[in-house]
């Protein structure tokens, strides 16, 4: 099943003061996240990426009762035994991708749709699958609300990727894989990167950068240790 969203008008005008003030408070723990020490080299998210989440509206991608922490650094439930990831957690994913706005890029794991939305900002086509119906639903009503036509929605189980947009200069995995599915990897252009968890839930997750070089050899970095809810579906 796909969703088909029609261009829409223009964006949403910005939420008031209160959410903008905390939008700021939530991209300044995210910058002094990115910085700790922590045995891992640090990892400066960039001002591109920042710029992007001050603007989002993350509160309208959590359910009515959490919106009172939804600018805290901190993964939230959405339902379905879901979650929506720690902000600093999206602003290190999307910084690894390295994306220009000539870019298409896959999603695997929608979710409520935030992450689609920051995606969106940042490259040109943002082809996103998700697994659970109801939340691809809830996903695609509210990116069409806020002006977000070059996203494309579909349900599906993502670990085998969207062949017919193939090949991606970037793809994005929001939930953990036991191993590297190797469909994304023949998905991904040479000179594109994938990033993903992978690892048994919920201990023992390593966040993986694979860059493919312009001969198509895949090259792997392990990032920093992570905790996602497990990839549902065939890996």
């Amino acid at each position: 099943m796909e969703f088909l969203k029609p261009p829409v008008g223009e964006k949403m005008p910005s939420d008031d003061d209160r959410y903008a003030v905390a939008r700021r408070r939530m991209v300044e723990a995210i910058v002094a996240m990115s910085l700790e020490p922590s045995g891992y080299p640090p990892r400066p998210i960039s001002e591109k990426v920042l710029s992007v989440m001050k603007e989002v509206p993350r509160h309208r991608f959590v359910p009515e009762e959490a919106i009172y922490s939804a600018y805290y650094n901190q993964p939230l439930p959405i339902g379905n035994g879901q979650t929506i990831s720690q902000p600093y957690i999206v602003a290190l994913m999307t910084e690894l991708l390295a994306l220009d706005k000539q870019d298409s890029v896959l999603e695997v794991g929608t979710g409520s749709g935030y992450q689609s939305a920051i995606l969106a900002e940042m490259a040109g086509k943002v082809y996103s699958m998700e697994i659970i119906e109801p939340l691809a639903t809830r996903a695609a009503k509210l990116l069409g609300e806020l002006g977000y036509a070059n996203v494309r929605l579909k349900v599906g189980d993502g670990s085998d990727g969207w062949p017919e947009y193939a090949p991606f200069d970037g793809i994005i995995v929001t939930a953990a894989a036991g191993h590297l599915p190797l469909p994304l990897l023949e998905q991904l252009k040479p000179g594109g990167r994938l990033v993903i968890p992978v690892g048994s839930w919920p201990y023992a997750q390593e966040l993986i950068l694979i860059t493919k070089d312009q001969n198509g050899v895949p090259h792997q970095e392990n990032i920093l240790p992570v905790s996602f809810v497990p990839l549902t579906g065939g890996y």
